[in-house]
């Protein structure tokens, strides 16, 4: 088997594909890369939230950018409903051809402990390309609050556990921040009393009002709050500190070492059993897509940090999401709200 990249159209890149009868035996996706060049034929990649949002916004950069490197259309499709996964469900059903793709985001690893009517296997169920993005979430308080850092946070909630626990905003039923509260939770060993709020806007208000002490929204939705003062930042989930607010320590680094993980992030899927050539060329265009700094400072402006893993890399991480989120979801009790 030979791959030769097509110099048509200056920087149209394609794969050509030779030794049609080993691909007919390998299956139908390689049958359909044998009788032709990938992509001969415009792409759909699903987006399983509504337009407007941070999925979408991902989603139609990334097509927009493949759109140029590969020669052929990327069509973005909203599909949203039930956390993403009806278009997770449409993606693992599609044929695999290279043709259906997913935008997928931490929904994936979540929603088999949620939705128990048609859960799918986030690794057996889909073949993983690139991981894109992180998307950090941060602890804030309100700044009345006796507590300029993690430390005195948790001393604080420590002492106020068994009598009036410090209450935290949640936003969404095993959202990010959500979990990541439960998280943090368990780790520090303290209790907080959780207050469910439709959308962080109402939660954040609140808090600036005093009237809730602390939240973990994510980044790009407390920022602007944070700068201006009228909330106070004490960390960030994630291993790495976040691009948008560079000064505030992770959780790990201010003293929680055993929490390194709790962010949401974006990822390129497709259906399993993708042939290998398409899913090296996809991964491939994607981390040159991630390495170019327009890109970067479009991802970081809206609070993805961007983030590059291959797909085998990206393979291991959505197997340790898997496990862990499931763990933490049944300790915590939690149920999908449909």
């Amino acid at each position: 088997m030979q791959i030769h990249p097509s110099s048509a159209g200056g920087c149209t890149r394609r794969l050509v594909l030779t030794a049609p009868v080993a691909f007919a035996a390998a299956g139908p996706g390689s049958l359909a890369l044998a009788q032709g060049r990938y992509p001969t034929k415009p792409i759909t990649l699903l987006v399983g939230f509504p337009p407007g949002g941070s999925t979408d916004f991902i989603g139609r950069l990334l097509a927009q950018k493949l759109t140029e490197v590969l020669g052929q259309s990327v069509v973005v499709e909203n599909k949203g409903g039930a956390n993403g996964l009806l278009a997770a469900n449409a993606t693992a059903a599609a044929a695999p051809d290279g043709y259906t793709l997913l935008l997928t985001s931490m929904g994936m690893t979540t929603n088999p402990y949620l939705y128990k009517k048609t859960p799918r296997d986030p690794v057996k169920d889909f073949t993983s390309i690139a991981m894109l993005a992180s998307v950090p979430n941060v602890i804030v308080v309100n700044p009345s609050l006796p507590a300029k850092d993690l430390k005195e946070l948790l001393t604080l909630a420590r002492s106020r556990s068994s009598t009036a626990p410090l209450t935290l905003a949640t936003t969404g039923n095993a959202a990010p921040g959500h979990l990541a509260s439960e998280l943090l939770q368990r780790a520090a060993k303290v209790k907080f009393e959780f207050v469910a709020y439709k959308g962080s806007g109402p939660a954040l208000t609140d808090i600036m009002a005093g009237h809730v002490d602390m939240s973990l929204p994510t980044v790009v939705a407390a920022a602007p709050f944070i700068q201006s003062g009228k909330l106070r930042a004490i960390a960030v989930t994630g291993s790495k500190r976040s691009a948008m607010l560079p000064d505030v320590p992770t959780i790990a680094e201010a003293g929680l070492k055993e929490l390194s993980t709790g962010s949401g992030w974006y990822a390129l899927i497709g259906p399993a059993g993708l042939p290998k050539e398409v899913v090296e060329l996809l991964s491939s265009e994607c981390q040159k897509i991630m390495a170019n700094p327009q890109v970067r400072e479009r991802f970081v402006a809206n609070g993805a940090d961007p983030v590059f893993l291959n797909p085998a890399e990206m393979s291991s991480f959505v197997a340790r999401d898997f496990k862990s989120w499931g763990e933490l979801i049944k300790a915590a009790n939690i149920r999908s709200e449909d």
